[in-house]
């Protein structure tokens, strides 16, 4: 049977859809931050919501990658889309108790690290199978723009919404991961060719996928810059410390913070949508990563409330221009057989910068104190880039996205 191939509905559909879920996953992760860090007035109690949603994901991320490979990638988000749904109705109903001791609240973040680690691989590789190729790039700042509006407006929001209730806050995130799972699964798009049934196991799909990354210097340069890069010079998992005893401001300045460098990231994904970078790619993703790294000293140090929502603009634009070429070159050289296998390798990085980021960050936050931990955190990025730049020069040497072309 034949079917339409691409169709402007379907990248409509998941620029929609992307939307409403990352709103949800903002709105959940500031009330969830802020109802836990309440409970036990510790940093450390924010490196467990992230550890808590790290090892999950870790653990299933690459298995989930293999399975997309080898089946319709709109399954596994819809699915994906629904445990999320089920980790914000049982936030509901914690709060609708009026549980005031953490460990649930870490249990619940588990079952939504179990989401993620399937929602990672699957929405990563979907994009290729909904656009033509030649449009690859400019759809992955359009994606990016949609998603940079959500984090922008999600924090913002959920502060307002956790002002009003945090039942109501899980309520509306509810409805949104029902909305987005019934949504997915009606995507269109190309489909994966089907394969021999036992050709390779499930553990040597996962190797195959490893192997292919590892191989790749720009791909394994790409990926592995943002792990080091953001797991050390993340500040995001300590902005409710920030918020409440160094700048003291409430949810809706913790929400304002929390939006700050997706306004940033957002101007400079509309700009690349516009006008995508032309030559010297390389060069430029390496400066950007510098420029996050001193954005996050300046956070760190920073005791004005306008001066530190300068800084983490600064950081969500700089962070913006990493994350669309390291996101276009990944696309542009993995086949179609391996693009579920290399996003999930590429989300495993991901989620291991900022879940386990979170973790560091509120574990080094709890030992040295929470300047000295942003600081330090930042100086560490600074350094990953000089040796990084050092360690992957075909990745530094990279002039036109067009010129990665995936091995066949």
């Amino acid at each position: 049977m034949t079917e339409p191939v691409y169709r402007e509905r379907d990248f409509r559909l998941f620029l929609s859809v992307r939307i409403v879920s990352t709103l949800a996953v903002m709105i959940q992760s500031v009330a969830v931050g802020w109802q836990v860090y309440d409970i036990k007035r510790t940093p450390l109690a924010l490196a467990w919501v992230g550890l808590a949603e790290f090892v999950p994901m870790f653990l299933l991320t690459l298995p989930a990658g293999a399975l997309v490979d080898h089946t319709d990638q709109r399954k596994v988000l819809a699915l994906a889309f629904f445990v999320q749904a089920v980790s914000a109705a049982l936030l509901l109903s914690l709060s609708v108790a009026q549980v005031r001791i953490a460990w649930p609240f870490y249990a619940v973040i588990a079952v939504f690290g179990v989401a993620r680690g399937f929602y990672g691989p699957s929405a990563q590789s979907l994009l290729a199978f909904l656009v033509p190729q030649e449009r690859l790039p400019k759809s992955i700042a359009l994606s990016a723009s949609a998603y940079q509006v959500a984090v922008i407006a999600g924090p913002a929001l959920g502060g307002f919404l956790y002002a009003l209730g945090p039942a109501l806050t899980y309520g509306i995130c509810l409805v949104a991961f029902c909305t987005a799972g019934v949504a997915a699964a009606s995507y269109g798009g190309r489909r994966n060719k089907p394969r021999t049934a036992g050709q390779l196991t499930p553990i040597a799909r996962v190797r195959e996928g490893l192997a292919f990354v590892f191989s790749r210097p720009i791909v394994l340069g790409a990926i592995s810059l943002d792990l080091f890069a953001v797991l050390l010079g993340g500040a995001t998992a300590l902005l409710p410390v920030f918020a409440r005893d160094i700048l003291h401001t409430g949810p809706m300045g913790l929400g304002a913070l929390r939006s700050a460098s997706a306004v940033g990231a957002t101007i400079v994904a509309l700009v690349l949508a516009r006008r995508p970078m032309a030559r010297d790619v390389g060069r430029r993703m390496f400066a950007a990563v510098a420029v996050f790294g001193v954005a996050t000293i300046v956070f760190g140090v920073s005791r004005n409330m306008y001066l530190s929502l300068g800084a983490l603009i600064v950081l969500g634009a700089a962070d913006q221009v990493s994350v669309f070429v390291r996101s276009s070159l990944i696309q542009l050289a993995t086949p179609d057989a391996m693009r579920g296998r290399v996003s999930a390798v590429n989300m495993l990085f991901i989620g291991a910068s900022n879940e386990l980021g979170e973790f560091e960050s509120g574990t080094t936050a709890a030992l040295l104190g929470t300047v000295p931990a942003v600081v330090l955190g930042g100086i560490g990025t600074l350094i990953v880039v000089g040796l990084w730049m050092r360690f992957f020069p075909a990745l530094r040497r990279v002039d036109r996205l067009e010129s990665v072309v995936p091995d066949r």
